[in-house]
């Protein structure tokens, strides 16, 4: 059985979700961020106990499949923006209709519907996430970090920063300011 997870956003959240399975008699056969494959399939006791386990632990179940496709949606984003370096040359509309196998502008309609936000906006969000987490790590410069989070030039890494958070990159660092958990972009 297929269960979607929420808030799934990094390895650490991988493990965890697999301690939780597996403490409650769960065979992991396919763990990814936002899906978990189990066997045997739990009854609709053991999903209300597991539930609850899980967001005890910070997830959730997602139910419905529009919801199950939105978490999917997400969770391919945070995989492109903060797990690889190739989303500077991969098309963010080809990435999210080859991680769920659907046409994109259906995607496209759903998660803007649900969410309230465009795909699009989504990923602009999470880039950013991913540039204060550099700007934090000081081992970059921002020219260095436009690039490898897919801004053409450290002008609009600039813009878009300040636009979005109220402070230029170099405010930012200087502030000390915190970043936004995973979970709770958008």
């Amino acid at each position: 059985m297929i269960l979607t997870i929420r808030n799934m956003v990094c390895d650490r959240c991988k493990a965890a979700v697999r301690r939780v399975l597996e403490h409650h008699g769960l065979q992991v056969t396919h763990l990814d961020l936002g899906e978990a494959t189990v066997e045997p399939a739990p009854d609709p006791g053991q999903l209300e106990t597991l539930r609850a386990a899980l967001r005890h632990a910070g997830f959730d179940l997602v139910d419905g499949q529009e919801a199950s496709t939105i978490a999917r949606i997400k969770a391919a984003i945070v995989t492109l923006v903060h797990h690889t370096d190739d989303h500077q040359r991969t098309k963010l509309s080809a990435h999210v209709s080859a991680a769920l196998h659907r046409e994109y502008s259906g995607l496209s309609a759903l998660f803007s519907e649900v969410e309230g936000i465009t795909i699009e906006q989504y990923f602009l969000l999470q880039r950013i996430e991913r540039v204060k987490e550099l700007i934090k790590y000081d081992e970059a410069t921002l020219s260095e970090i436009a690039y490898r989070v897919g801004f053409s030039s450290v002008a609009h890494l600039s813009a878009q920063f300040k636009k979005l958070t109220g402070m230029t990159p170099t405010a930012f660092k200087a502030m000390g300011a915190g970043r936004t958990p995973l979970d709770r972009v958008g």
